[in-house]
């Protein structure tokens, strides 16, 4: 499972960034093209944040839409899964958006 992976990445980069603040928010954006399993990265957070300056800290992820322009026709179109079709029928298209996969912000306590 690559989101295991990808999740100790976020949460690594977020501890190297912040050292020892308390995180309580998190937000990802995880495009719907990106191959990456939003409810694999949630339940892999919890499990890695434990012991670390994130425990307990909410995850809030975004998953936008993918986003295409035909190469044939020339329309965009919004993609919700890889099939990477225009509705005029044509397979070439260019991929605009929706691969993404970032940490939005990170929300940490003034206590």
């Amino acid at each position: 499972m690559h989101e295991m992976a990808i999740t100790q990445s976020v949460v690594d980069a977020i501890v190297a960034k912040l050292g020892d603040a308390t995180v309580t928010s998190v937000r990802l954006e995880i495009g719907r093209l990106s191959g990456v399993v939003p409810d694999s990265v949630r339940f892999c957070f919890d499990v890695l944040c434990t012991g670390t300056s994130l425990e307990g800290a909410r995850l809030d992820i975004a998953e936008p839409s993918g986003r295409a322009r035909c190469r044939d026709c020339g329309a965009e179109f919004t993609l919700d899964d890889f099939i990477l079709l225009c509705p005029c029928g044509s397979a070439d298209v260019a991929v605009l958006a929706g691969r993404e996969l970032r940490i939005t912000s990170v929300e940490v306590s003034h206590v």
